[in-house]
């Protein structure tokens, strides 16, 4: 067998590898990327096997198809456990593959969980939709800009046929004019885009059945539900909801030692893009749920709307996780799941007097 230990970068990657049957140690330096497909292609023909590990990075997507095609081991490991398992103060690329070589060799290294390809090639169209109504989101400001600095202050009711009409009839200079015109123009391109990468996750959704338990959670849909079966992966890969929070960046930074305990902002650590749904859903949660409303006024008026809404998108995705990890639809969760603070018993759970009142007293 052949392990390698690989430093990459987008152009070219440094690898430190050894036969276990001859101990032969050997470093390369293979550039992107005829070179280094060609040397492992080299490998593959001498039928042995081979694993490789490297950190956790970016631009090598081809990388990982080339090694999935040759059928070799790829092991992608945490970045940060690995450079923390670095002892020297000298850093070179040299050094970091033989780092990862010998985790590789001492069983030591920070293997990480990958999704599929089909996982990533979902998750592709999600960031496709989400970065389209960004660019909506900014073309619409732009507009709103000009219609207010002729005195035009329509809102939302700008993009009804009316408003719309009031806009085109602004009397503005001719570059103005020009820019007025180049944007209406790019926002009715992005309409019909926008609108049919919405349905494509309508669809990719209803095939999913974790997609579609979550979905019967108030404020939560397709695209949020879609999301978080996504990139969470597998439920079982976690223990509890405080591992579900932590690993989506929704906890506080956390900076204590002795007796002092210093609590930051929340860590951002996790996928930002599904940090952000699960905040636009809760919003949703707190104008349909009147239990989730008083807590979130309540977080409010002590420690302000920013803080509120983190911590509503955090009881969300821990609800969201619970529903996934028990196979419960938002129903059963409410039957079965926990009543702590809530007034009374659960639904299903007798308090004391019942039990004593239905259970005749023993006879001595």
């Amino acid at each position: 067998m052949i392990i390698v230990g690989c430093d990459y970068h987008p152009g070219f990657q440094q690898i430190a590898y050894v036969d276990t049957e001859t101990g032969e140690l050997q470093e390369r330096r293979l550039r992107h990327r005829e070179e280094a497909e060609k040397f492992y292609r080299d490998l593959a023909s001498r039928g042995v096997r081979v694993r490789v590990g490297m950190e956790a990075s970016g631009q090598a997507r081809w990388f990982e198809r080339l090694l999935a095609e040759l059928k070799f081991e790829l092991w992608i490991g945490d970045a940060a456990k690995i450079r923390a398992k670095r002892v020297r103060k000298q850093k070179t690329d040299r050094q970091d593959a033989q780092l990862i070589l010998q985790l590789l060799l001492e069983d030591r290294f920070p293997q990480i969980w990958v999704p599929s390809w089909e996982n990533r090639d979902l998750r592709q169209l999600l960031w496709h939709r989400h970065r389209m109504v960004q660019a909506r989101t900014r073309i619409m400001n732009q507009l709103q800009a000009v219609a207010l600095n002729e005195g035009l202050r329509c809102k939302k009711k700008l993009w009804r046929e009316r408003g719309r009409e009031q806009l085109q009839s602004l009397p503005l200079a001719p570059w103005a004019s020009r820019r007025r015109q180049d944007l209406l123009e790019l926002l009715d391109r992005l309409n019909p885009t926008i609108a049919e990468l919405t349905q494509a996750i309508e669809q990719e959704a209803e095939k999913c059945p974790q997609a579609q338990r979550l979905r019967t959670h108030p404020g939560v849909g397709a695209l949020t539900a879609l999301a978080f079966v996504l990139i969470i992966g597998e439920a079982e890969r976690f223990d509890c909801g405080k591992q579900i929070a932590s690993y989506l960046g929704l906890v506080p930074a956390e900076d204590s030692s002795g007796e002092r305990r210093r609590l930051g902002h929340i860590s951002k650590q996790g996928n930002c893009l599904l940090r952000f749904l699960l905040v636009e859903a809760a919003q949703v949660t707190v104008r349909n749920d009147p239990r989730w409303r008083n807590q979130f006024f309540h977080l409010a008026m002590r420690r302000g709307r920013k803080i509120a809404k983190v911590a509503m998108a955090r009881r969300l995705a821990v609800r969201l996780y619970w529903m996934w990890r028990r196979g419960w639809d938002y129903q059963q969760l409410e039957q079965f799941g926990s009543h702590a603070g809530q007034p009374g018993t659960g639904h299903g759970v007798q308090s004391i007097t019942d039990v004593m009142i239905e259970r005749p007293a023993p006879l001595h």
